[in-house]
């Protein structure tokens, strides 16, 4: 299951879940064919044979896991010198800059990164080139790993709408993750991607504070009708952000009033 989803600076959010029989990177290649931008994904190869126009940016969370994973293997009296335990401060600290610049406008959030994560961030790849490890040992391919993946992961230094990590598409997937202990004897394609189709629609309205049940029940009526006099007249209208969706679909949040909730209609 590949799963697709807007930044955090995307107005209205989407995440759509795809179906494909196998891992191949001409899925992801034919599902961004009109795609250009920055892409935000793990250190999956497939995903650095995109086209030039689709620049690739890597996850420091996934770094700092495998950090972490060699860290956590040594004994508790162990754990305060080791290099698997510099490699998660690097990290840390790198992340703590990015919580510190969460309510900056992407503008000030470079000149921050440019200033404080930069010289951080080259600083901790210094150190990595001289931290010799066994190529086999977890610290070792922590080490390979951070080589390997420079290029993709220093380039979220590059612009202040991107993000340290992928960790926003990470918790998009978690829904359809849980739901498939459920699923063991559900083992067609066609059941594959009618449940894409269904986690897309529902966990997009939840992103968008949609009522799940409603927002299906109102796409369910209008769709069999689209484009005739008195339903809805074009596909687009049922996306999150569209001012054709009734007010009722929308879930109240804590503090919300009704006023404030919808202000963005009359805007």
């Amino acid at each position: 299951m590949w799963l697709y989803r807007t930044s955090g600076e995307a107005k209205h959010h989407l995440v759509l879940y795809d179906y494909q029989p196998d891992r191949k990177h001409i899925h992801p290649e034919t599902f961004l064919k009109n795609f250009k931008g920055y892409l935000h994904a793990d250190g999956y190869e497939g995903y650095h044979r995109l086209p030039e126009n689709i620049i690739v940016v890597g996850c420091l969370a996934h770094l700092r896991r495998k950090f972490f994973d060699a860290f956590k293997t040594l004994p508790k009296e162990k754990q305060a010198g080791p290099n698997a335990a510099i490699g998660v401060t690097y990290c840390d600290r790198l992340f703590h800059f990015e919580k510190q610049f969460a309510l900056l406008t992407p503008d000030n959030r470079l000149k921050e990164r440019e200033r404080l994560s930069r010289p951080l961030f080259d600083e901790f790849y210094h150190w990595i080139e001289g931290t010799a490890a066994l190529p086999n040992t977890l610290l070792g391919k922590a080490i390979y790993y951070a080589k390997s993946q420079k290029k993709y992961l220093e380039r979220y230094l590059l612009d202040g709408r991107l993000e340290i990590s992928n960790n926003r598409a990470e918790r998009s997937i978690k829904p359809f993750v849980i739901g498939r202990k459920n699923w063991l004897f559900s083992k067609t394609p066609k059941g594959a991607r009618a449940s894409a189709v269904y986690y897309s629609l529902i966990v997009s309205a939840r992103e968008n504070g949609l009522n799940p049940f409603e927002y299906l029940t109102w796409i369910f009526t209008n769709a069999p009708n689209l484009g005739s006099p008195g339903y809805i007249a074009s596909v687009a209208d049922f996306l999150p952000g569209s001012t054709a969706i009734p007010k009722k679909i929308f879930t109240p949040q804590p503090g919300d009033t009704k006023s404030k909730k919808f202000a963005w209609e009359e805007n």
